[in-house]
């Protein structure tokens, strides 16, 4: 008979068997729960107030006179920002495992500016026009940037600090470009390319939800990889290649798995930033977990993109905002703060 770790619990199914962090579970329970109380407080609270009563009868499927404003215009958006935020949130675990470093994540390293270059570069002249067409070009210049990345930073392997350095610079580059697009582009185009940059939820829809589910369903069996692959990967180098963990194979199909996230995420919604970077530490300072719980800064990062897009609707109503807007507002100090606390650790 073997005794759990401190602070965990073994679960056992048959012969299958793993460890449980107890605070990890419990926090995604509270996250659980508030990410359904911000689910209501979204569909009850726009241009006109919904009581939850109404809400829940038209979740439920019963007949409502509600169900224009709820089920049509706000349900869609809602669930798209949720799927967004958990795709975002794990995204930016896994990029944070991969490049030890808080500072990394999908928009940091430059996959988000590749997506919007990508996006901007085609509709800003006029190569593409169908909206069905966006999500593939967010991902195919996501994906691109993620592996130009991957491809400048290997040298005898992927070492973190040179990959986060080489992702802000290429983020730098492309944001440039993006910018070229826009000035050089078509007027009209570009600034219907400009409103897709900032990363809202204005408009999207049940077709941007199944787009996300697919992703997120897919991608199920690799995360519980991935967050196996975590304990390993945490280690330094000499340890793991002692255990004998693939150092190298592991941290490349980590950061795909992240950069697809990512991509796809950007693909729904545009780049909304900084969700990425904040979730897996709030999620991390929440659990006190040693290492990123992917399903807590999944649920983090959904939680985050709820409230600012129902933030971004009532903040100024009844102008509505870009949910990017809102989460640019939090998440530029909270990175200020980041720099200046791990300077101050650095004792520079």
């Amino acid at each position: 008979m073997t005794t759990p770790l401190p602070g965990y619990a073994a679960l056992r199914c048959g012969r299958a068997s793993a460890l449980m962090h107890r605070r990890s579970a419990a926090v995604a329970a509270v996250l659980l729960v508030l990410l359904a109380g911000a689910v209501v407080a979204s569909l009850c609270f726009g241009e006109t107030t919904v009581s939850p009563g109404a809400v829940l009868d038209v979740l439920l499927g019963w007949p409502s006179p509600e169900q224009l404003v709820v089920g049509e215009l706000r349900l869609p958006r809602v669930v798209v920002g949720v799927l967004t935020g958990l795709a975002l949130g794990a995204a930016g675990a896994l990029i944070q495992t991969v490049a030890r470093n808080p500072l990394a994540s999908p928009d940091v390293i430059g996959v988000s500016h590749g997506a919007s270059a990508v996006v901007v570069g085609l509709t800003a002249f006029g190569l593409t026009t169908s909206p069905g067409q966006v999500p593939w070009a967010a991902v195919a210049g996501g994906v691109g940037a993620g592996l130009l990345v991957h491809l400048l930073a290997w040298r005898h392997g992927l070492h973190a600090q040179r990959f986060v350095l080489i992702g802000i610079g290429l983020s730098i580059a492309l944001g440039a470009l993006t910018s070229l697009f826009l000035t050089k582009g078509d007027g009209l185009q570009a600034q219907q390319a400009k409103v897709w940059t900032t990363g809202s939820l204005n408009g999207t829809g049940f077709d941007q939800a199944g787009w996300l589910v697919w992703v997120l369903l897919a991608a199920l069996p690799f995360l519980g990889w991935a967050a196996r692959a975590q304990r390993g990967i945490t280690f330094d180098d000499a340890t793991a290649v002692g255990l004998g963990i693939r150092l190298h194979r592991v941290r490349l199909g980590t950061a795909l798995l992240g950069v697809v996230l990512a991509a796809c995420a950007t693909g729904a919604a545009g780049p909304v930033d900084f969700v990425a970077l904040t979730a897996p530490q709030i999620a991390l300072r929440l659990t006190r977990s040693p290492r990123i719980p992917l399903a807590c800064a999944a649920l983090t990062g959904a939680l985050l993109v709820v409230l600012a897009d129902l933030l971004a609707r009532r903040l100024l109503a009844p102008t509505e905002l870009p949910v990017g807007v809102v989460t640019g507002l939090v998440g530029a100090p909270y990175l200020m703060w980041l720099l200046a606390s791990s300077r101050r650790r650095g004792g520079n």
